[in-house]
């Protein structure tokens, strides 16, 4: 009777200890508090001088120690592999080992001299052997079959605490993941150049996975190689490594298939090309995927682990569509710098054309003179005898005046042919493509773009390329006369001239909020290509709008106040 009673007393015993551990794993959703709770308890239980949680590394497939009690801190890095000591066995068998005497034990792995005995069960978890609970003893046939049954019911009764905190830290790592998502997506769409471009998707990826190196590669302009562009963590034996095959190298198949490619240890890859590179930088893990624009790939970035890594799906989505946004702010920067190029093309062009009007004027104000002089020299009637030097003198001064005159003709033919090539034209599809051309230094200018645009507006006979210019020069004089940025107004409308009661012209105006003009100022801004209303420049800009409406048979008009702004309207006739 006594006995039944001492055994219903342990049993009770246990079933409390089993329901305060069950109350305390599944009050926390740390791993590791979960475990110790469990080893502690274990431990007190059975009367135990040590004991270990040690848990299967799905990268490398080792046994690696979790949470430890009683140990010394040396053994803490001690990895095992499945089926090594007595922990390996059970982890390889899926089955209980109590032993009374571990040095009886054939390949027993100690980590104190002071065990005698051990019990070892397996931790399963969602049905998967996923680790081992030991408890060890400094006394011989420490555990009976009773504290067996209650390891292995403590384990089941862990199991699904570790299974809820691997749900969490997944649920959690994607939330951090797709938090600097955003973040790091809003930084690179925000970076113009692509130069500036390369750097921030490198070193924002390489922080995103918390990765010892990123790299970015492009696909080079014969489609048959990849580049190093870009890198954020790389050694010198890297960077200076050759160019890539697209069809031999091991990422050309991710450009290739257009799918990510991930290895778990390239420094014994038999399909990675640069071994020794890897081996001398320290690179283990290899995590490709492809930059993809518009379903091509245009490149790949790869991600480096220093450590043998299996990157989850999760990590690799998201690589993925880090990926995609940085293709996209790629193909940005690219349109960017080329809108740039045009831009700066467009003022050469602008320049030259001043440059010719420029020339034109100059000819046309030195030819009245040089008749003049031509006439003087004519009537002076200098007739000078054979041999007088006079009369030689007299020749060439004829011949260099004749010489200067062909040469003003030259010039006025050449400003003469410029003459405008007309075809129908949009002056809203203009004004459109001048807020596209110089959105770029209007944000950087500190101006806002606002737009009016009579969505009726009947089409123009002009010389489209001649009006951009002209338009592109108000823009530009605009954004130079308001350096602490303002407002440039665009609008465009139809108005009647004269007695007419229907419209007979477009009136485009621009509006801006500078510096201003004095009457003075305003009144010469359209007179001469040798005088400016700027403290700054040629004026050469406002002459050639000038001279644009007065080839297209418009009018051109200038309102303006100092500090207040500028108002410059355009009146060119409506095609019938």
């Amino acid at each position: 009777m006594k006995n039944e009673v001492e055994q219903l007393r342990a049993r009770l015993q246990r079933i409390e200890a089993l329901n305060e551990v069950s109350r305390r794993v599944h009050s926390t959703l740390e791993l590791k508090d979960s475990l110790q709770i469990v080893l502690d308890e274990a431990i007190q239980f059975m009367r135990a001088t040590s004991g270990t949680v040690c848990l299967i590394n799905p990268t490398s497939g080792f046994l690696e120690i979790e949470v430890a009690r009683g140990l010394p801190e040396a053994v803490w890095n001690l990895r095992l592999k499945v089926g090594e000591g007595l922990t390996g066995h059970v982890a390889r068998t899926g089955k209980a080992v109590r032993s009374g005497d571990v040095s009886k034990e054939r390949g027993y792995v100690p980590l104190q001299e002071t065990i005698c005995s051990e019990l070892a069960v397996p931790l399963r978890v969602g049905g998967e052997l996923r680790g081992v609970i030991n408890v060890d003893s400094d006394r011989t046939d420490a555990f009976s079959e009773e504290d067996e049954v209650l390891l292995g019911q403590l384990a089941e009764i862990v199991a699904p605490a570790i299974q809820n905190t691997w749900i969490y830290e997944s649920v959690r790592q994607r939330a951090r993941l797709l938090d600097s998502l955003v973040k790091v997506g809003q930084l690179i769409n925000s970076t113009l150049s692509v130069g500036d471009a390369l750097l921030v998707i490198t070193r924002e990826a390489r922080s995103l996975m918390r990765a010892k190196m990123c790299s970015l590669m492009m696909v080079d302009a014969l489609g048959d190689g990849l580049e190093l562009r870009a890198h954020n963590g790389a050694g010198e034996d890297y960077v200076s490594k050759p160019r890539l095959s697209l069809e031999e190298s091991l990422v050309g198949i991710v450009v290739r298939r257009l799918k990510p490619l991930q290895i778990e240890n390239i420094q014994v890859s038999g399909r990675y090309m640069n071994v020794g590179v890897a081996r001398s930088e320290g690179l283990v893990s290899l995590l490709s995927v492809p930059l993809l624009f518009k379903g091509k790939a245009i490149g790949v970035l790869n991600i480096y682990t220093g450590e043998p890594y299996l990157f989850s799906d999760e990590e690799v989505r998201t690589l993925s569509a880090y990926a995609e946004l940085s293709a996209l702010a790629l193909e940005k920067a690219r349109m960017y710098d080329r809108i740039t190029f045009v831009e700066e093309e467009l003022r050469q062009s602008e320049r030259l054309s001043a440059l010719g009007l420029l020339a034109a004027e100059i000819a046309h104000e030195i030819r009245n003179p040089l008749t003049v002089m031509k006439m003087l020299h004519h009537s002076l009637n200098l007739h000078f005898n054979e041999g007088d030097p006079r009369r030689t003198d007299v020749r060439i001064m004829g011949e260099k005046m004749d010489h200067l005159n062909r040469i003003v003709d030259r010039v006025l033919d050449f400003a003469r042919s410029s003459e405008p090539e007309l075809t129908q034209v949009n002056v809203n599809h203009l004004l459109d493509d001048l807020a596209l051309l110089t959105r770029a230094k209007l944000r950087s200018a500190g101006v806002e773009l606002v737009r009016q645009l009579d969505v009726q507006l009947p089409l123009l006979s002009g010389d489209a390329t001649q009006l951009e210019q002209a338009f592109l020069n108000l823009t530009l004089n605009a954004i130079e006369a308001m350096p602490k940025g303002g407002i440039l107004a665009l609008r465009t409308r139809t108005l009647p001239i004269g007695r007419q009661q229907r419209a007979t012209h477009v009136l485009i105006r621009f509006k801006d909020t500078g510096v201003g003009m004095s009457p003075e100022q305003s009144e010469r801004a359209f007179s001469s290509l040798l005088q400016t209303s700027k403290p700054r420049g040629n004026g050469l800009g406002m002459a050639i709008v000038s001279r644009v409406v007065e080839v297209h048979q418009g009018r051109v008009r200038i309102r303006s106040r100092p500090g207040v702004g500028t108002v410059i309207s355009m009146l060119l006739p409506i095609t019938r």
